[in-house]
């Protein structure tokens, strides 16, 4: 594959070596990142190629088949994660652990009170379509944010990828993400609330949200699919009780996932 570069971009290479899928900046571009970034996004529906922030000696493995995330039964594999989670929900409630002892200077862990749901309550309600907001340039903002975070050793990469959703598939991000399962997941919050993916930095990845939830009760059943992710920030590190991660999701711009 020869990619159609945009203009303007530093040195650089493309990988892997015979079938690339990506590019790699070998240095950060001297004009603002930014505005490279910026650049590169609005030419990416004639080039192919979808900017993200990543490490340029990240070793991906191969791409993911698109064929298994268009595979994906994404309620049903939901709903059943649901039931998985219900049950240890209850058993935790019909018997609690022991609380664990801590040293004076150390705080327990919250009690997680879990999802305020006896049901499976079904995919949240789609809020782009009728928002009239471009995702792409709520994008734009949110990547500008999370620059301000700083971040030693990244890079500019483009990806090959039809649509954001599809970046870590194509990448062969390599997280311990469930990548047919979480892609499937993108691309539903793509088509729901504006989502695109922003960055892929080691096992993180960052995805700006156009439409993000505006009230408690949005924010509830979007929780509820981050956790079904069983990304490690949020159910393991330590898991934050679920009331106080819903409504730290409300009019969120970024989210972001990780796992060791």
């Amino acid at each position: 594959m020869t990619f159609s570069l945009p203009e303007g971009l530093p040195s650089g290479r493309s990988v892997p070596a015979g079938s690339p899928v990506m590019w790699y900046a070998d240095r950060l571009p001297y004009d603002p990142l930014l505005d490279v970034w910026t650049r590169a996004q609005r030419q990416q529906d004639t080039t192919g190629l979808r900017p993200i922030l990543c490490y340029a000696d990240d070793d991906h493995p191969r791409s993911l088949d698109l064929a298994e995330i268009a595979a994906v039964d994404l309620e049903a594999e939901l709903e059943q994660g649901w039931r998985e989670y219900r049950e240890r929900q209850l058993a935790w409630l019909v018997a609690p652990p022991e609380p664990m002892d801590c040293p004076e200077d150390i705080e327990p862990w919250e009690d997680d009170p879990g999802a305020p749901y006896d049901r499976w309550p079904g995919l949240a309600p789609a809020t782009l379509p009728a928002s009239g907001v471009d995702p792409d340039e709520a994008a734009r903002a949110a990547f500008a944010r999370l620059l301000r975070e700083g971040w030693p050793g990244i890079s500019l990469g483009l990806v090959a990828a039809a649509r954001s959703a599809d970046i870590p598939a194509v990448i062969g991000w390599r997280a311990e993400a469930p990548l047919p399962l979480f892609c499937a997941l993108l691309r539903s919050w793509e088509d729901r609330f504006g989502a695109r993916v922003l960055a892929a930095i080691g096992a993180t990845l960052y995805v700006s949200v156009a439409c993000p939830p505006r009230t408690q009760e949005q924010a509830d059943l979007v929780a509820l699919e981050h956790l079904l992710t069983t990304a490690d920030n949020i159910v393991n590190d330590p898991p934050t009780p679920f009331p106080r991660y819903a409504a730290s999701l409300i009019d969120a711009p970024v989210w972001s996932f990780w796992w060791d």
